[in-house]
């Protein structure tokens, strides 16, 4: 008998579904088994991914700082309230016209005169003579700083901590007025829901929470810990800031977060979320939330420290009713929902400040004990 004889391309294989010839099918073993292959498909699908993440988390951020920028919701709230007009108001007039005024006034008038009574060139002094003692112009340029300290010390700190402390108050009563504002729209424009109309999952959590006097113990202790936890917060945002180059880039992004957090913190005090609530869905979508903080730090870019601190202090009002307004979960829960529940990693933006600050509970044990 003759043996028949089949071309080698007739032959076919099936490998993952497809039909493949021998030779194909041969070179693909080869290279399942090469674990440079191996290493250059892994690196490709871990390039992918985060190209994925990187893109989830754009579009948080670009959602984000939209929602800071739906600025026609505060109109829609000073028009609804008096007295949010008049605190809003307050916080402008303040921030604006007294703290941004006075600094204006003190670089375009105070200077300018004291240049021109105590000059810092030969050529503007009344007596020639005086430039030939160089320890004039010393003594002058001396008199100039002294006199300009005076009025740091005198005036533009003062006037901070004043401002500071005074706007605090006003913070929460604009956020007060916002969501009575919004209580008279509906619980669902509120987002303060009625106990008796919470799901299962959320009755249970707040049947969890104690009541009467041991509630307000709690209240207490979470505020302290939150207060702890963002100023040892705020040192590492400062500490970042020293890193050269990307140093400020990292200072803008975490204080993107630390003011949108701020700005949310009213409206989760109003709505009782729990300190370990407000953290977990501020950690698992960060970017949304550097979004939103975005617009309300810009000014570091382009300004000194008190003209930035003045204009954002000026603008806060704006971003605390903004967040006021925003449904920043049902925003988040859509836009995630498009990619089947997925999203961008959760970052522990807290983690340092947490064992810091537990660190410090840990001075006082029974604090430390009851947290």
């Amino acid at each position: 008998m003759v043996a028949a004889t089949v071309p080698l391309h007739v032959l076919s294989i099936e490998k993952d579904g497809l039909k493949i010839g021998p030779l194909l099918f041969l070179f693909a073993q080869a290279q399942s088994l090469n674990p440079l292959a191996r290493r250059r498909s892994s690196g490709c699908r871990t390039m992918d991914a985060l190209a994925s993440q990187a893109k989830q988390a754009g579009r948080l951020w670009l959602a984000g700082f939209t929602e800071a920028c739906s600025l026609h919701r505060v109109v829609i709230f000073c028009l609804s309230s008096k007295m949010l007009s008049i605190r809003t108001g307050q916080c402008f007039l303040l921030n604006g016209f007294i703290f941004l005024g006075s600094l204006f006034t003190l670089k375009s008038a105070v200077i300018p005169t004291l240049m021109w009574i105590l000059p810092d060139q030969c050529e503007k002094l009344s007596s020639q003579s005086l430039c030939d003692h160089k320890a004039a112009l010393a003594l002058y340029s001396f008199l100039r700083f002294i006199l300009v300290q005076i009025f740091y010390i005198f005036w533009f700190y003062p006037l901070y901590v004043f401002s500071f402390i005074l706007c605090t108050l006003w913070y929460n009563d604009i956020a007060k007025n916002a969501f009575d504002v919004l209580g008279k729209q509906g619980p669902s424009n509120a987002q303060i829901p009625n106990r008796n109309d919470l799901p299962d999952s959320q009755s249970v959590r707040h049947m969890g929470r104690p009541g009467g006097f041991e509630r307000v113990l709690l209240g207490i202790g979470e505020q302290v810990y939150s207060i702890l936890l963002l100023n040892i917060f705020f040192i590492e945002i400062f500490a970042m800031g020293f890193i050269p180059y990307i140093g400020k880039a990292i200072n803008f992004l975490l204080l993107s977060l630390m003011y949108a957090y701020y700005c949310f913190e009213y409206k989760w005090n109003f709505s009782e979320k729990s300190l370990n609530e407000r953290l977990e869905f501020f950690e698992s979508n960060w970017s949304f939330f550097a979004g939103f903080g975005s617009p309300c730090v810009l000014p570091i870019l382009f300004f000194s420290t008190l003209v930035s601190y003045g204009i954002m202090a000026m603008l806060y009002p704006l971003f605390v009713l903004t967040a006021a307004g925003t449904q920043s979960e049902e925003v988040i829960d859509f836009i995630k929902g498009s990619w089947g529940g997925g999203g961008p990693r959760k970052l522990r933006l807290f983690y340092a400040a947490d064992k810091v600050s537990m660190l410090v509970l840990q001075l006082f044990p029974k604090v430390s004990k009851e947290h």
